[in-house]
């Protein structure tokens, strides 16, 4: 099945029920303490590797597997692969970006093969490659006396992710997830990449693309707004739109209702597991996240739904029960407008 068909496959599940993603993976490594050497894995690098969760791929898959194994146990649908910061920028802190395309294969060839071996003719289990946003911003400037200074330029940027998502495409993923969202540029040039690796493979490869807010204005860091974002990104026609990070289901709730409306496609949210405590921890119980996300499902809100920062298979497993006999988000169809996009959405 090519990765068009697949796509439709999502649709059609879409159709049927409100499909389950699956939940982090920086917290669930964070609880397995692992050491700078189990990082490395017996290999020679000239840095500190701790905390470099994309080289597990590599070092310690086995340890990937049973994250992504306890999420499919759990009854996620949906699996991303453990590649957030597996991009050139990101890596280059490790000194690690000579691996990156390796790191992309070798995540995207794993979650496959867990996904595919868990897939039953009435649960197809789907792979999306998730890209986050890189360390870096094509919008804001990070030097205060420069405002038009840029460490990265945006023909960099476009190919960075380029390389990351021809990783992720050799290793069979079946969608392009680009999460996380704090710059719509830095997202543009992630779509620009999708839309040539996928030219060059004379393919369809479909996107989901999910926003991130940083504060509770309802804005990313480049300043838009939910809608106007929605406006800056639609000519991509992704597969699913939505919001993950940021804060937990009761902080995004409006935001979640404001896109159910506008969004004519598939919504897929994925909220933290509320707001973290003073030590950066997560204390929302599963049976908590659960009570959230049951209100945003009975009252129309999502087709797509799962857990970012600090949730746990338990917390998937909640969130898929309580989903299981509610209705899935109608589509709406708005009419035809011209819309635009700055830092608000206009629509005429």
């Amino acid at each position: 099945m090519n990765r068009a068909e697949k796509a439709e496959q999502f649709r059609e599940a879409a159709r049927r029920r409100i499909l389950v993603k699956d939940g982090p993976y920086g917290t669930a490594i964070q609880r397995l303490k692992l050491s700078e050497a189990d990082f490395r894995g017996g290999r020679d690098f000239a840095r500190d590797q701790k905390g470099n969760n994309d080289l597990l791929n590599l070092t310690r898959p086995e340890d990937i597997a049973g994250i992504c194994r306890q999420y499919l146990e759990a009854g996620a649908d949906v699996l991303a692969t453990n590649t957030f910061n597996a991009n050139r920028i990101s890596q280059a802190d490790y000194g690690t970006q000579d691996l990156t395309y390796d790191i992309n294969v070798a995540a995207a060839r794993l979650t496959r093969a867990l996904a595919d071996s868990h897939a039953t003719p009435d649960k197809p289990r789907f792979v999306a490659g998730a890209i986050g946003p890189t360390n870096k911003t094509l919008s804001v400037s990070p030097d205060v006396n420069n405002p038009g200074h840029r460490d990265v330029s945006f023909d960099e940027m476009k190919d960075v992710y380029r390389q990351q998502i021809e990783g992720l495409l050799d290793g069979g993923v079946d969608f392009i997830l680009v999460e996380t969202v704090f710059d719509t540029l830095n997202a543009k040039a992630a779509l620009v990449a999708v839309d040539e690796a996928a030219e060059a493979r004379g393919e369809a490869v479909p996107v989901m693309i999910s926003m991130t807010l940083t504060d509770l204005s309802g804005r990313n860091l480049s300043g838009q707004t939910v809608e106007a974002f929605w406006h800056a990104v639609q000519h991509a026609r992704p597969l699913s739109m939505g919001l993950n990070c940021s804060f937990g289901a009761t902080e995004l709730r409006p935001y979640v209702t404001a896109l159910s409306r506008i969004v004519d496609t598939l919504l897929c949210v994925y909220p933290n597991a509320g707001l973290p405590n003073e030590m950066g921890e997560y204390d929302e119980r599963p049976e908590t996240t659960g009570t959230l996300i049951r209100e945003w499902a009975e009252h129309g809100l999502i087709n797509v739904v799962g857990g970012c920062c600090g949730t746990t298979p338990a917390h998937i497993a909640r969130i898929a029960e309580v989903v299981a006999a509610l209705p899935p988000r109608p589509i709406p169809h708005p009419e035809p407008k011209l819309r635009l996009s700055g830092l608000e959405a206009f629509a005429a």
